[in-house]
C-alpha cells in the first residue's frame, strides 16, 4: 500500500468555510451522524474560535498536495479531552483519516483520549482502532444530522 502523502496544519480563517461546505454534504453528514448543528459559516467558525480560545483544543486542517480535504482537532466534552476528524467525500477510503489522526496522536500526547462514532459508522470505528482506541461503552445520543437518537459507540486511548 502506498504511504499517504498528508500534511497537518494550523487552521486558518479562510479553512473555516471549506469544513462547514464539507460538513453540509448530506450523505457525509448521515454517515457521521453528529455534524455541525451551526445554521451559517459564521457561527461555525464562532464555535471553532471559542474552542481554541479555551486553550484545550488542537485544531488541525490535513492537507493533501495543496488541497485542504479535512480536519482533525481534538475539544472537551463532559470534562474529557476527544478527538473529532472530517474528511470531505470525495477522499474517503483512502486512509487519510487514519494518517491524520495518528500524525495528530503524535502531538496531542494526553492520555487517556477519547472519542465516539455512530454504531453503524463502520468506517469511523475502523479508523480509531487502527489508531488504538479500544471500545468501553455505548450511549444513545441524538443526532442532529440524522434527527433521531442513535447508538454511539465511546472509544478510549491509552499508552
Amino acid at each position: 500500500m502506498t504511504p499517504i502523502d498528508i500534511q497537518l496544519r494550523d487552521i486558518t480563517e479562510d479553512d473555516f468555510a471549506i469544513f462547514f461546505d464539507y460538513q453540509r454534504d448530506e450523505l457525509a453528514a448521515r454517515m457521521a451522524a453528529f455534524g455541525t448543528k451551526d445554521a451559517d459559516p459564521t457561527t461555525f467558525a464562532a464555535r471553532w474560535r471559542a474552542a481554541r480560545a479555551e486553550g484545550t483544543a488542537v485544531q488541525k486542517a490535513i492537507v493533501e498536495g495543496h488541497q485542504v480535504v479535512g480536519y482533525v482537532s481534538t475539544f472537551m466534552h463532559d470534562d474529557k479531552l476527544q478527538v473529532t476528524y472530517w474528511i470531505a467525500r470525495s477522499h474517503w477510503g483512502r486512509g487519510i483519516a487514519t494518517a491524520a489522526l495518528s500524525e495528530l496522536l503524535r502531538v496531542v500526547t494526553v492520555r487517556p483520549l477519547y472519542a465516539s462514532a455512530a454504531h453503524d459508522n463502520v468506517g469511523s470505528l475502523r479508523v480509531l482502532q487502527k489508531c488504538g482506541f479500544t471500545i468501553c461503552g455505548s450511549d444513545k445520543a441524538f443526532a442532529n444530522a440524522r434527527g433521531e437518537e442513535v447508538e454511539e459507540i465511546l472509544l478510549e486511548l491509552h499508552d
